[in-house]
Order: structure tokens, then sequence, then C-alpha cells
């Protein structure tokens, strides 16, 4: 796995309130149906865990998703619109939603509360300020 990815799946986990690190793996829940997921402590999944970004890449830039891509800061990669998902919900949400576009009412609105769903378990870390551009470095 590219250490990009890694760097990603552990960009989500870290601003995840749900995620655990016990011992060199992280636990945390599918952000669809619950199911439990790990990820080792170097950010490579184990078992059906895979990364999701909330709002679809291929939304960003879109007029119908600037309602939903303002609020993760207009990156697809911001720590806000990253989550684990088990894999088979990734897939079904990339063969549904994410392919019917923002334009689609069901769609949009599906991504919607998808997106309230992580903003909920939002933990805002160092990691996730500074990609966002709002973190500062201490002063000494």
């Amino acid at each position: 796995m590219r250490p990009a990815l890694r760097r990603l799946f552990l960009t989500a986990l870290r601003a995840d309130a749900e995620a655990t690190l016990a011992g060199d793996a992280w636990t945390t829940r599918c952000l669809h149906c619950r199911t439990r997921l790990q990820v080792r402590g170097d950010g490579t999944p184990l078992g059906h865990a895979s990364l999701e970004h909330v709002v679809a890449q291929a939304w960003f830039g879109k007029r119908a998703a600037t309602p939903l891509t303002v609020r993760v800061g207009d990156d697809a990669d911001d720590p806000r619109n990253l989550a684990i998902a088990c894999a088979r919900c990734n897939h079904d949400k990339g063969k549904g939603p994410d392919a019917r576009g923002p334009a689609d009412t069901r769609a949009f609105e599906v991504v919607d509360a998808l997106l309230a769903r992580r903003l909920a378990r939002w933990r805002d870390t160092d990691d996730a300020r500074a990609q966002r551009g709002t973190w500062r470095m201490p002063q000494r």
C-alpha cells in the first residue's frame, strides 16, 4: 500500500472520536453500518477496512455539491471528509449516491446525512488543524 494512502488512513483515524489506539492497532466502526474495523498503527488496513471520502472526490468543483464541499474546506482529503468504512459499504456508496452525483436529490441527502454523522464523530487534533491550515506552532 502506498505511504500516502496509509497517511490518509491515519489522518481519518486521529480525527475520529470513536477510534481508539490499543497497542499497534486502531479500532473504530464503519461510518455506514457500524461494523467494527481495525487498522494497524502504521495505517495499513486490516480485514475489510477502507478509506471513505464522505463527499466523493468527483463531486468537488461541481456547483450542486458546493453546500457539502464548503463544510470540508473544499479539499477532498480534508480530515473532515475522511472516514473509515467497511469495503462493502464504501463500494455500495460508490455505485449508488456517488455515481448519481450531487444534482440527484436523494444522493445529495444521503451524502449530507453521512457528512453530518462524520462531523458528529469529529475529534480535533493537531494533525487535523495543521492540514486545515488553522494550526500554529506553539510559542516558546
